[in-house]
């Protein structure tokens, strides 16, 4: 009996060091990737590191670690020729500890959110979508662990046999490419081994969907994924977040797939030269990508301006929440439509299935949304003053960045270190800022004793 008492004090010690570290989200994120962004450009400036064998430098290293690490992809130097395997393989190792350093965080702080509503909303909740609870901690970092592991390896298995198959790769070589691009794919990474990303594999089906298939799944986030494992059945079980989640998602790769279809049908850069199930397959490519993908098939920098915007759009919505995806979010992006749709009608209330939203969601919604819009102009005007590229190609260089995207028109080698450094920071402050952001305002909630008088603004 005395033992197991020792046991389970040390287990609610643990338990309130967890809560206290958590309760402070901020420190634990930016502690944490900047301790491996750090590791990782001090292992990438070795010479070994470099194909040549000569260091890379430190804002190559930094740039290449940090996109590495927030999941990005955007490049300085072309990662197919400029590092060695030795290279490669850090590069690999920082994107899974990113990837599954961000589902880890934001599933437990999505756990550590629950736990704070009310008694009786959390019973519902629970009951309704079977959520995790805060003693579950350590299971849910073994699912989320084993869950990422087993999608790169099935990613791996097809990408690995298509190359032996069908490009006559040796075996070893072969796995080697299957399993870097199962990684950075499901991380939602966009790191490819070939100089044109994956630009050859343009109408090859065994290689685009099975990337394509991880992004999504990727992007969906573990909490979604879960439920959906449970009940795809039954949709009118589906909470609030697996509803906006799954409904906006194939909302947005619909219309981003027949929009692409129409604007780059006869693009002779792009896709004008593919046949018709080729031009199909480009485009269900180029709207998944922008959820944080990051991979492509087609030259960028050779779109219709009209294909750059939609692509921005769908950067800066990214993918879902607890995700390897960046951006605000789908979940934020699809609430903030039932918001506005809600005002139209002239309801006092937001409804979403058969749930109501809480205005603190409501109001965490749109901080989120308006200080991400002030941190991309921002970023814009900097970037513009650093270099002589004009709005449109800075403004899509700029929302790649903060999205964690790693799309790019094909201005990021060019830019020079000043616009490097800043590109590095509005990767980690586009990586961590979200979550740590999101998650703060949810711990953050204060009840006021008392209610000033009401007045009513002219809006518009």
């Amino acid at each position: 009996m005395l033992y197991l008492r020792q046991v389970s004090s040390r287990r609610q010690g643990w338990g309130s060091v967890l809560l206290d570290r958590f309760n402070r989200p901020a420190q634990v994120v930016v502690t944490g990737f900047g301790t491996v962004i750090l590791i990782g450009t001090a292992l990438l400036t070795l010479p070994v590191a470099s194909a040549s064998g000569e260091s890379a430098g430190v804002v190559a290293a930094l740039f290449t670690s940090t996109s590495a690490v927030c999941v990005t992809g955007l490049l300085v130097v072309d990662t197919a020729t400029h590092w060695s395997v030795f290279g490669e393989l850090v590069i690999a190792g920082l994107i899974q500890v990113g990837g599954l350093g961000i589902m880890t965080l934001a599933t437990l702080f999505t756990v550590l959110v629950v736990g704070r509503v009310g008694l009786r909303a959390r019973m519902a909740l629970q009951t309704e979508t079977k959520s995790l609870t805060v003693p579950d901690v350590r299971r849910v970092v073994r699912n989320v662990v084993l869950f990422s592991l087993a999608c790169e390896a099935v990613i791996a298995v097809f990408l690995t046999a298509r190359f032996v198959i069908g490009y006559g790769e040796p075996f070893g070589r072969a796995l080697y490419l299957g399993g870097f691009h199962a990684v950075s794919s499901f991380n939602n990474a966009g790191f490819a081994l070939w100089p044109d990303n994956l630009m050859r594999f343009v109408d090859d089906a065994w290689i685009c969907l099975p990337v394509a298939l991880g992004v999504i799944v990727g992007g969906l986030g573990f909490p979604v994924v879960f439920e959906l494992a449970r009940s795809w059945r039954h949709p009118r079980r589906w909470s609030v977040l697996t509803r906006v989640t799954v409904g906006a998602s194939v909302v947005l790769i619909s219309l981003a797939t027949l929009i692409f279809l129409m604007t780059e049908w006869r693009n002779p850069r792009t896709m004008g030269r593919l046949d018709d199930s080729g031009k199909l397959l480009a485009s269900f490519f180029a709207a998944v990508m922008p959820r944080s993908g990051g991979f492509n098939t087609v030259d960028i920098g050779e779109m219709n301006p009209s294909s750059w915007l939609v692509t921005e759009i769908l950067m800066f919505i990214g993918g879902g929440s607890a995700s390897t995806a960046g951006g605000i979010k789908v979940t934020t992006f699809g609430l903030l439509a039932f918001i506005v749709w809600a005002e139209l009608r002239g309801e006092t209330k937001v409804n979403v299935g058969h749930r109501r939203l809480a205005e603190a969601t409501q109001r965490q919604a749109v901080t989120l949304t308006l200080m991400a819009v002030a941190l991309v102009a921002l970023g814009t005007y900097l970037l513009m003053v650093l270099t002589p590229y004009p709005l449109d190609r800075v403004l899509f260089e700029v929302i790649s960045a903060f999205s964690t995207n790693g799309l790019s028109t094909g201005i990021t080698v060019d830019v020079a270190t000043p616009g490097h450094v800043l590109l590095v920071l509005l990767m980690f402050v586009g990586r961590i800022g979200p979550l740590t952001l999101g998650s703060a305002l949810a711990l953050k909630e204060r009840t006021r004793r008392y209610e000033l008088p009401e007045e009513r603004v002219i809006i518009g």
